[in-house]
């Protein structure tokens, strides 16, 4: 339905009517000054800035001044934003909400990135006029990633609103009242949401600063930006990371409106310092009397080129953590029989069940937008928070979404917060968990069962059976699981989109093939059923398309095989294994090629250390848990700032040493796509990813820096006067300048800097997302297929779990830090990651004579390991939960049995 809307007797044509008068000026690209209202978390009219003057109909001369936030569109409706009253009230709010902010933008690092600073000039206030005592407040200590400068306050609550209803933090709050609001924490402390990054974005003025990046910091002018993709998990957030001096200094939330929208995790935000990292390799490293020596690049391919010669073959082994282009061309050098994957057998397996069950299931595979819209959710055996947090947060949204057909029959829109939240009262969706322990999601959950892998993976099994008599029967369940079974399946049946959750957390296959048939068995009763089957790492999708071998069928390929070349590529083998199994495997070899971006454990076993980039160094592309092929691109080129530096991307390595003897040296990031997509069938869509290199807009690359960068011609000028020339970005459509083509709403582009004229801050998106523009498709899945088949019914139900005598079975659980590969190379956050804890059943506590916070060391054949211990009534007797992938805990424990002896009070 298109509707007529006047402003400034000026016709518009509106094709939805969904939205509020705010948002639909703003699309239209009037620039109505705002606080309160945000896209996400809908309008309450409480900063009373975005006032406008709407009509009767066109006789009405006078009007009445409302708030655009606060207001609906309607056919025919009337609105001026110019008036002189509208105007002149809108500079009166602000200067009443600027009375006590302390007008220090010179020292606030919101400085040029601020929509206060915006929003003020908009409104054309300047002169002060307020010459009494300012209100001022002390400032908490919220954590080592966000500053608080509470004098900057401006009580718009937009904090508030999104960590305690959005995010649903509850270790934050706003206190006082009046004139004396405060907006933090009942006692100073490190905030506990995984989520409370975004108080960053969200605050309209710098009350909430990023403490991580201080020391690197830049104007948002001087930064030099680059459109990217979060490493952490296998969501594949979209983010833009910014550059100055070659320090990676910024990363901010990049819109997508099918992945993250508008928020990021906070180890999406800040889990990247190890970027940073002074201790990385930059050069050549060789090995000689267990020292590493520094060595020119041709004395090292050489030496590389010799013992190709020397060895009749070459073993890879690639990384879920490296781009599909660097583990497609080092499977391409060494051949399919002699590449690894990188993961375990076990990791291996999992992750090839599910690429089976998705690509041959017929199903619905959600975008992390897309789960949002699903009713009934079940989540069997993953820990989203700390393995996913994104699609935890999605869930919340997904949990409260609720009573939508009775909002739409009153005419209640998305955007009119207060209105839904008093209808809806505390009304919401079912959410079911099954785990080993208590989950950060718990507080919303109907019903969560603990378990021990089997018990959790014999209840899936009963709830597919009572779907489908065609998935076998369990037997022996007790008559309370059988119960709930039955409640659950008659749940999921009736559910109008129903989504099931899991992964390979715990590394269970049999749990995978149980889930499988609860998908199959649901999607027999309800076509809308959604599934999220959830890999480990960033590319974990990606390799598992490629397809290889695993670590330990490699490992046995190598032991008694001397006369082999090994290339490990980003990938730190003492985090997947043990250290008895690699020092046995790898002490005295001479023919290891280490290519990695940092001194993992393993270099110590390296012949040869080729320094590769990280992410922030490199262009590439990921594969996320959907099939969703998303490119990354080149922040800055490390040459630049230190000619010496012999960093290269991972694949540029692998590709050097493939044309070793005939020294070909120029290649192209499109050149490594193109045989992708023509050798392997699975990855045909990594074309679509981004546009080529040869891409331009009216003949111009497009540009990575603003067009106001400064002192660029003075970067280096301690190092020599004379000024270097910008690198050339052969690999993409960026040029590393503000040289170059830049417009901030161009469609299905990837966009490296969000800025409007007017609007410096990152708030400059609100004026670009138009009321139309996201239209209703139909779901597509990115896996690529040649054809579906029906996935066959799984039948070999585990027994149930029985706890031996003096034995304590190991399952992993993860945080939010630490627990995946790179996180741990930040050191300036180790000191709040580097706790490791074991989780403990009380009554094998109580056994073993030991408290909450005692310190134990866990021996078991080669691991010594020192832990804090938690003990928990939730965790199954005989069970104990280790941080697996920390400091000496190798994910090869999961599963494995200790004696109960094995574990001593320290």
């Amino acid at each position: 339905m298109t509707i007529n809307l006047y402003i400034d007797k000026k016709k518009y044509k509106i094709k939805e009517k969904n939205n509020n008068l705010l948002q639909i000026c703003l699309s239209l690209g009037f620039n109505i000054p705002y606080f309160c209202w945000h896209p996400e978390m809908g309008s309450v009219g409480s900063c009373r800035q975005c006032a406008i003057k709407k009509y009767q109909n066109y006789e009405d001369k006078d009007g009445q001044i409302v708030m655009a936030c606060m207001t609906s569109v309607t056919d025919d409706t009337f609105i001026t934003i110019n008036d002189k009253e509208s105007k002149k009230f809108r500079k009166f709010i602000i200067e009443l909400l600027m009375i006590n902010h302390p007008h220090d933008c010179p020292i606030c690092e919101e400085g040029g990135n601020c929509h206060l600073q915006d929003m003020t000039v908009i409104t054309k206030h300047k002169s002060r006029r307020y010459n009494f005592k300012k209100r001022t407040y002390y400032n908490q200590y919220l954590g080592p990633f966000i500053s608080h400068e509470m004098n900057r306050c401006i009580t718009c609550y937009r904090c508030v609103r999104y960590y305690k209803e959005y995010a649903q933090g509850n270790d934050f709050g706003v206190f006082g009242i009046s004139n004396n609001i405060y907006f933090g924490r009942t006692k100073e402390g490190m905030l506990k949401n995984e989520f409370s990054g975004n108080l960053i974005e969200i605050c309209p003025t710098g009350v909430f600063t990023d403490k991580i990046n201080s020391n690197n910091y830049a104007r948002k002018w001087d930064t030099q930006f680059s459109p990217s993709i979060c490493q952490q998990c296998s969501v594949g957030c979209n983010i833009s990371i910014g550059e100055r001096y070659g320090k990676l200094i910024k990363v901010d939330n990049r819109y997508n409106n099918e992945i993250n929208n508008y928020f990021l995790c906070d180890k999406g935000r800040f889990g990247h310092g190890y970027v940073n990292n002074n201790k990385r390799p930059k050069y050549i490293f060789i090995k000689k009397n267990n020292k590493l020596l520094k060595i020119k690049k041709n004395k090292a391919l050489e030496i590389i080129k010799n013992m190709m010669i020397k060895y009749n073959k070459i073993i890879g082994i690639g990384s879920t953590r490296a781009s599909t282009e660097s583990n497609f061309i080092l499977k391409t050098l060494v051949g399919k029989k002699n590449f690894s994957t990188g993961m375990t057998k076990e990791e291996e397996e999992t992750n090839k069940l599910i690429l089976k069950i998705l690509c041959n299931s017929n199903i619905n595979i959600p975008s992390l937008k897309n789960i949002e819209k699903y009713d009934v959710i079940c989540i069997f055996g993953e820990d989203i928070t700390q393995t996913s947090p994104c699609i935890a947060l999605a869930v919340r949204q997904a949990i409260k979404n609720t009573m939508n057909n009775l909002l739409k029959k009153i005419n209640i829109e998305k955007w009119h917060n207060i209105a839904r939240s008093n209808i809806k009262q505390k009304k919401i969706n079912d959410l079911f968990i099954t785990s080993i322990n208590k989950t950060k999601l718990n507080d919303i959950s109907k019903w969560s069962y603990y378990g021990s892998i089997e018990d959790q993976t014999r209840f899936i099994f009963s709830i597919a059976n009572k779907l489908n008599k065609n998935s076998p029967p369990v037997l022996n369940l007790n008559v309370e699981l059988i119960k709930k079974s039955n409640y659950i399946a008659n749940k999921l049946i009736h559910a109008k989109n129903p989504l099931i959750i899991s992964g390979n957390q715990l590394g269970s296959i049999e749990m995978i093939q149980a889930v499988s048939n609860l998908i199959k068995a649901l999607k027999i009763v309800n076509s809308n059923t959604g599934t999220i089957l959830l890999p480990s790492d960033v590319n974990s999708m990606g390799v598992s398309l490629i397809g290889g071998i695993s670590l330990n069928k490699t490992l046995k390929k190598i032991k008694d095989n001397n006369n082999i070349i090994i290339i490990i590529m980003e990938n730190d083998l003492y985090y997947r294994l043990s250290k008895k199994n690699i020092n046995n495997i790898f002490k005295k070899r001479d023919n290891i090629i280490l290519i990695d971006h940092q001194f993992t454990k393993f270099t110590k076993h390296a012949k040869i250390i080729l320094p590769a980039t990280t992410f922030a160094e490199s262009t590439g592309t990921v594969i996320n848990y959907e099939g969703r092929n998303q490119r990354f691109f080149k922040l800055f080129e490390p040459k630049f700032y230190d000619s010496d530096n012999l960093m290269l991307e991972s694949w540029k390595w692998v590709k050097k040493l493939q044309n070793i003897f005939n020294k070909k040296n120029n290649f192209k990031t499109d050149e490594i796509i193109n045989e992708c997509y023509k050798k392997t069938i699975k990855l045909k869509n990594i074309k679509n990813a981004a546009q080529s290199s040869s891409f331009r807009i009216y003949g111009q690359k497009l540009a990575r820096s603003p067009q106001r960068y400064s002192g660029r011609t003075a970067l280096q000028t301690n190092l020599n006067v004379h000024e270097k020339s910008q690198p050339k970005d052969k690999d993409t459509m960026f040029n590393f300048s503000m040289e170059g083509y830049y417009k901030l709403n161009i469609k299905n582009l990837q966009t490296p800097f969000i800025w409007s004229p007017g609007w410096n801050s990152n708030q400059a998106l609100y004026k670009t997302i138009k009321e139309n523009q996201k239209p209703k498709k139909k779901f597509k899945n990115y896996l690529y297929f040649l054809k579906t088949k029906n996935i066959n019914w799984f039948n070999k139900i585990p027994e149930k779990d029985i706890k031996k005598k003096n034995k304590l079975k190991i399952y992993p659980f993860y945080t939010i830090w630490g627990s995946e590969e790179l996180t741990k190379y930040f050191t300036k956050i180790n000191k709040y990651i580097n706790k490791k804890y074991i989780i403990l059943n009380i009554c094998d506590a109580k056994k073993l004579k030991l408290n909450n916070g005692d310190l134990v060391e866990l021996h078991y054949h080669d691991t010594y390991s020192n832990l804090i211990i938690k003990i928990s009534s939730y965790v199954k007797k005989g069970y104990i939960g280790l941080p697996l992938g920390k400091k000496t805990l190798p994910l090869s424990l999961n599963h494995k049995k200790i004696n109960i002896n094995d574990l001593r009070k320290i």
